[in-house]
């Protein structure tokens, strides 16, 4: 099969855009990225991505946007398929990666917020988090066992921003999971997840969080105790 050509349109730092750049190396497939920036995106940006966000990718110049179709599309148009092949247990992982899209969007709540009482509820509710991955997750080393899976470039990305945030304090997500965490060192360590981000990523994600304006920003600045 001629596959079409590829360009991925992403910004540094992006979760989503990892995962999809995983896929991409797994898969063995052949492509561009352009690294954007969001905060002032080029015009043509906004005719490729309706909501505005990345991943993009451009297939032959036609684009496809949000992650997981990004990601599925690739499964389809190649062989070996990184889904498990019964049904249940597919569904069961869709079910996981939304579960995954939630650790996400309270790891960004997390990061972003201003006062005591809520970033003390969202570490709260992180450890729950993983906590209930620990239940379910299989003995490894990734989630189904032996064979990696879509569900596994999803939780990539989740993993290497909380080892990042571990350089700054230990908010103790992971003392309680060590399945988990032996899953999270055998994604860190798979060449795909290596290659998801650019050279510049631990120095670019400093640059970020220290810039937040939000409880976690400051902590991290020196500008109060952690």
């Amino acid at each position: 099969m001629v596959l079409p050509h590829f360009k991925l349109v992403s910004f540094a730092l992006c979760p989503y855009v990892q995962r999809a750049r995983i896929m991409l190396f797994e898969k063995n497939i052949p492509h561009d990225t352009e690294y954007i920036d969001l905060r002032s995106p080029p015009p043509w940006f906004l005719d490729v991505s309706p909501l505005e966000k990345v991943p993009v990718l451009l297939v032959d110049d036609k684009p496809l946007f949000e992650s997981m179709p990004i990601c599925e599309y690739l499964d389809e148009i190649t062989p070996g398929s990184l889904h498990p092949t019964d049904p249940f247990k597919k569904a069961q992982n869709r079910a996981w990666i939304e579960y995954g899209n939630d650790i996400l969007d309270l790891t960004y709540q997390f990061f972003n917020a201003k006062d005591e009482t809520t970033f003390k509820r969202l570490i709260a509710n992180l450890r729950d988090r993983f906590e209930t991955l620990e239940e379910i997750v299989d003995t490894g080393p990734f989630f189904n066992g032996e064979t990696f899976g879509i569900i596994d470039a999803v939780y990539a990305p989740i993993f290497r921003f909380h080892a990042a945030v571990r350089q700054y304090a230990d908010f103790k997500f992971f003392d309680d999971t060590p399945k988990v965490t032996r899953w999270t060192e055998a994604l860190l360590a798979r060449p795909s997840a290596q290659q998801s981000v650019p050279e510049s990523y631990e120095t670019d994600l400093d640059t970020y969080l220290k810039k937040r304006n939000s409880l976690f920003g400051a902590r991290i600045r020196g500008q109060a105790a952690v």
